[in-house]
């Protein structure tokens, strides 16, 4: 699947999307869980995760949020995720991934020596396995916080950041998000925040090839990339190649 052929015209409401979207998330706790259950999400300081947090929160209100900031050891901009948690008031906890990433890694390179993908992925599907044992501790239920944009060229990790119980932002452009992140009128420091890989000091675009406001347009139908045929290449590669992180596991039928 690719971006469609026939450039149009796409119109974007970010005020109705949003109140749409706090009803989405009201309506699934209704009616799949218990007045009690909580959201658990974690808390990067970026985009994806400032803007699902506060729509969690305007859903169910602060008390039902919990947020999980993750460091692995040192993260020099871990005062992006605190100043969240603290815009919107909610409980949370610092959980240092750091150890138990290096520990990991030591045994596993005993046996074998770790390819880049394992160094990039462990740490993501760490930090899952930590968000499912608070979401344990306390009844929630973990909130995916992948955008559209992202799971469209793979930008994710399978059962890392691409995990979660329900998915929010899955169905929105990174343009999009940036929109309900202002209209829900969080810190333009957070929502507006150059995203980077956290490895290798590169941005996401830098690391992508192009730009998210390319993709979104492409995904969106906006521009067909026939300008840019390499890009246009890429991308739909990109997502051929990612596809299976967003199906369900295939399995054999009798």
């Amino acid at each position: 699947m690719s971006g469609m052929n026939n450039t149009k015209k796409y119109q974007f409401d970010a005020k109705a999307t949003t109140e749409r979207l706090v009803e989405w998330v009201r309506n699934y706790f209704e009616t799949t869980a218990s007045p009690e259950t909580k959201a658990i999400i974690g808390i990067s300081g970026g985009k994806d995760s400032s803007v699902a947090a506060a729509v969690c929160v305007k859903a169910l209100g602060k008390d039902r949020v919990i947020g999980v900031l993750m460091p692995q050891g040192e993260q020099s901009d871990i005062s992006y995720s605190h100043l969240l948690v603290d815009t919107l008031g909610i409980k949370h906890f610092v959980i240092n991934v750091g150890d138990t990433v290096s520990t990991f890694m030591s045994e596993l390179k005993k046996h074998m020596e770790p390819s880049n993908q394992a160094v990039v992925n462990t740490p993501a599907r760490i930090r899952m396995t930590t968000l499912y044992a608070v979401a344990a501790c306390f009844g929630g239920r973990v909130v995916n916080t992948c955008n559209l944009s992202e799971d469209w060229v793979g930008y994710s990790t399978k059962y890392g950041d691409a995990a979660g119980d329900f998915s929010p932002l899955s169905d929105l452009t990174v343009t999009e998000v940036l929109a309900i992140g202002d209209e829900l009128g969080l810190p333009k420091e957070l929502v507006h925040k150059v995203p980077t890989d956290g490895l290798c000091g590169k941005t996401d675009e830098e690391n992508l090839g192009f730009t998210y406001a390319m993709l979104d347009k492409y995904i969106r139908g906006e521009d067909d990339l026939s300008s840019c045929p390499e890009i246009k290449e890429k991308i739909d590669r990109l997502h051929r190649l990612n596809l299976h992180k967003l199906m369900l596991m295939p399995k054999f039928e009798q």
